[in-house]
């Protein structure tokens, strides 16, 4: 079985390799629709500037109505051709909640169009603050996790990558984007797996497993999305979109993204079950296969149970303002869920919630076939036995020297940490 799966996970990761070269993109239409979103005002030059200079004052379209107040920024450019000069950016009102509240010495990102060498406010610049809480995830990763969290940072780094440089340049190009999605959602688990838990067979059978479920995830919700008639064009960035290509089908994309999101969950679930399969055989090799079996899926319900209304509230968290607006149109809980923008989010949970079901009973069926028995130890050689002497002469009850006590063994860190030389495969 061992070599099957193998042989399964060989092919399907060359089969990966091949369709990425494939659909690599070649910029062709990608340029066409990076003018196109220039054209409209959707893409612009961004640029840092440091505030030197605020001042507040009545708007100047607002007359002689002095109670709407407007904001003028002195900016000092730091970057492009015009560094360390000064420029005045448009007034914004305050009476508006989504212009932040700006100081003096304030770093921000600033809007620049080069063919009218326009200025504009863009955003806060919050690099600062993201590096820190990167830096500190990145500690407390390591700090756990030693050599596994350092190779799973990079694994995410590896994922982030594949989304910025493959999934999007391709669907832009004109690709399938379910199609593109499936290949992404491939390699991501093929090389994230292998680089953080190794190259071995407890891995493959987990990968397995993940490829097992993800295709039955993609299958239910191609079947349902397509009995739903999901246009993908609820929302304000789907309609924009096929302003620039109409080339991109809303429907797949949607689809795509819930076959990317599943696989998260997925790869969890996966290598847990096979750790936990792989420890109930060492701990009691007498176990039989139908015994690990059930006693794997026991451990596997119980990790179901919260994943699943993790993935819940995943989405809901993500949705919480649109879920606030729902509740102030005060239409029912059947009408809101009926919505597409509500009933796409439910479709992907439903159908990535399966997928985790599913992958527990496979997952741990497999790893119960392939593990085996650990090896008894071998027994040392005896030594001849030598012919009984004469005992030493005791030596006086009050010279015996006291025994020396025995240190207590300190428990090691170490033996929190999987041990990978263990020979079960």
């Amino acid at each position: 079985m061992l070599v099957f799966l193998t042989i399964v996970v060989g092919v399907t990761a060359l089969a990966t390799i091949v369709a990425g070269l494939v659909l690599w993109p070649a910029d062709g239409d990608r340029e066409q629709i990076l003018a196109d979103a220039r054209e409209i005002g959707l893409a612009s030059d961004r640029l840092a500037g440091e505030i030197v200079e605020a001042t507040e004052g009545t708007c100047t379209y607002a007359g002689d109505d002095s109670s709407i107040l407007c904001r003028r920024l002195t900016v000092k450019i730091l970057e492009g051709p015009e560094a360390g000069a000064l420029t005045i950016l448009p007034e914004y009102n305050l009476n508006d909640p989504r212009n932040p509240q700006v100081n003096l010495g304030d770093q921000i990102v600033l809007g620049y169009e080069p063919q009218t060498n326009f200025y504009f406010f863009a955003d806060l610049d919050r690099e600062g603050s993201l590096i820190w809480l990167f830096a500190l995830f990145a500690v407390v990763v390591l700090a756990f996790g030693r050599l596994r969290g350092a190779l799973a940072l990079l694994s995410m780094a590896l994922t982030v990558i594949v989304l910025v440089t493959f999934v999007a340049p391709t669907v832009l190009d004109g690709h399938d984007p379910l199609l593109v999605s499936v290949v992404a959602a491939s390699a991501i688990a093929i090389s994230g797996l292998y680089l953080t838990h190794g190259v071995n067979p407890t891995t493959t059978v987990a990968l397995a497993g993940t490829l097992g479920a993800l295709a039955l995830t993609l299958a239910l919700a191609a079947a349902f999305f397509s009995a739903a008639q999901f246009t993908g064009l609820a929302s304000e960035e789907a309609l924009t979109l096929p302003l620039l290509s109409s080339e991109i089908k809303m429907s797949s994309l949607i689809l795509g993204g819930a076959v990317l999101g599943a696989l998260g969950a997925l790869d969890d679930v996966t290598v847990t079950q096979v750790a936990t399969i792989a420890e109930l055989r060492q701990q009691n090799p007498l176990l039989s296969r139908r015994e690990l079996i059930a006693a794997g899926i026991r451990v596997g319900r119980e990790h179901i149970a919260s994943t699943v209304n993790t993935l819940l509230l995943a989405y809901a968290g993500a949705s919480l303002p649109l879920i606030l607006l729902f509740e102030v149109s005060q239409q029912s809980l059947a009408t809101v869920a009926n919505s597409e923008l509500v009933a796409v989010e439910i479709a992907r949970t439903l159908c990535g919630s399966i997928g985790l079901v599913a992958a527990v009973p496979l997952t741990t069926s497999l790893a119960a076939i392939v593990v085996r028995p650990p090896e008894p130890p071998t027994p040392k050689p005896t030594e001849h036995q030598q012919p009984p002497t004469a005992p030493p002469p005791a030596e006086p009850e009050s010279a015996a020297p006291p025994a020396p006590e025995t240190p207590g063994r300190k428990a090691s860190w170490d033996e929190f940490s999987p041990d990978t030389d263990r020979d079960l495969w």
